[in-house]
């Protein structure tokens, strides 16, 4: 969430980077509302004081024994109770209405992000790798496990509908270690704190970490009106919700591996085969909470991070630095790493990292504090995958796939394997 006060100085300034962002202009808009807000405050506070000042009128008036002018202000009093009530209903709408405008307001790019309309716009940052010269022609991910009898889409289809899928095996077993496998190079190299966090959050979460208002439709809803987690960046930003952190105690760094479930609204027709756009997938999640000074050094730090998932993989990425018109709500900059699919013949996103100034902590009230100071100010929050589990999944068995459709483990992975070193169809 973007500040008021900042857009009341800056009008320009913020319609200048809606634009970037292809976004229609809000700032006279802003400025009106809240406008009409602070006038109506000051109605509101004039009309406590007169009520204030009449109450004691009535003392002074009974003290004199003058019952008429003491009934007259006791029905002003009535009266101005009557209108505080009702200006204090008005004024808790008007705050609601200028919150929910802002609330769906993108945040603000950084000066560098390159400005475009979409993915086309993108700029290449690094090319890590080379594409692997197979021998033979490659299969997709999902031939390669429907051949090898441990993925299948139909059995899950049976139980839950269209884009989920059943593991089996030592395919199962390769998911699960690549997940592992993550974990302990992010908290033993990368210096995060491994947590294991709830999968349904409340609305308060949700909003104060940009899903709400904005994206209710791309989320699934429990019956008692929780949401299931789309990411673990919810659960993990949001622990900082409602505090003062000293700001010695910063950067904290948070990973998780969780169930993620997005409904994939809008999604229809894209990705219909195999595991790519799944209802349900598992994610290893990377959160940062920091000052504002170093923000940037840490959307660094956390992209190099993901990247090294890859590198110990063996696995050709790219990195890129996504435009102005193709960045997430809740970013100022976004590293998009694209892993190569050797059966698709394309670069597919498997993690973005993106640093969100303090958007999020705006909207969460998390605020750090220097020794000696009095002053808070918002931390900055970051968020990444580190990385996707099930297209890391894809990636290497498509990368690692050999001409009789077995898959070769990569070496990282062995210890995870127990010793395995490729995976066959059996019998």
């Amino acid at each position: 969430m973007l500040d008021i006060k900042w857009i009341r100085e800056n009008p320009a300034a913020l319609d200048a980077a809606l634009e970037k962002r292809g976004a229609e202009p809000q700032a006279e808009r802003l400025v009106a509302l809240d406008e009409a807000r602070r006038q109506h405050v000051g109605t509101v506070q004039a009309l406590q004081e007169r009520r204030n000042a009449a109450s004691k009128e009535i003392g002074r008036a009974m003290a004199a024994k003058d019952q008429a002018a003491a009934d007259a202000l006791k029905a002003e009093v009535a009266k101005l109770k009557d209108e505080l009530q009702a200006g204090e209903a008005r004024e808790r709408e008007l705050y609601e209405e200028l919150k929910h405008a802002l609330s769906v307001l993108p945040n603000i790019p950084h000066d560098d992000v390159p400005v475009g309309v979409d993915e086309a716009d993108n700029v290449e940052v690094r090319l890590v790798g080379e594409k692997p010269d197979l021998g033979f022609e490659a299969l997709e991910h999902f031939e390669l496990g429907e051949a090898l009898g441990m993925m299948d889409f139909e059995r899950a289809a049976k139980m839950s509908g269209a884009r989920f899928t059943i593991l089996s095996g030592p395919l199962a077993r390769l998911e699960r270690a690549l997940g592992q496998f993550m974990l302990d190079l992010h908290t033993g190299e990368h210096g995060y704190r491994e947590v294991n966090p709830p999968l349904l959050v409340n609305d308060a979460a949700a909003y104060g970490t940009d899903k709400l208002p904005k994206f209710g439709d791309d989320l699934f809803r429990t019956t008692d009106g929780r949401w299931l987690i789309p990411t673990a960046e919810v659960p993990l930003t949001y622990m900082a919700a409602g505090e003062i952190i000293p700001e010695e105690e910063l950067p904290r760094r948070y990973t998780a591996q969780t169930a993620c479930f997005r409904s994939e609204a809008g999604s229809a027709g894209r990705d219909t085969r195999g595991m790519l756009r799944q209802h349900q997938f598992s994610k290893v999640e990377l959160v940062s909470i920091t000052t504002p000074e170093t923000s940037l050094e840490e959307h660094e730090r956390m992209t190099a991070g993901a990247e090294a998932v890859l590198k110990r993989l063996g696995l050709h990425f790219r990195t890129v630095v996504l435009c102005t018109g193709d960045m997430g709500f809740g970013a100022r900059k976004t590293y998009d790493i694209e892993v190569w699919l050797p059966g698709q013949k394309a670069y597919r996103e498997i993690s973005s990292c993106s640093v969100c100034g303090d958007f999020q902590a705006r909207r969460m009230n998390a605020r750090c504090r220097k020794a000696g100071d009095k002053a808070t100010r918002y931390v900055h929050t970051l968020n990444g995958s580190g990385v996707a589990v099930g297209r890391a999944l894809i990636a290497v068995m498509e990368t690692y796939q050999n001409a009789d459709g077995s898959i070769t483990v990569p070496e990282a992975l062995r210890p995870y394997m127990g010793g395995l070193s490729k995976i066959e169809k059996a019998g």
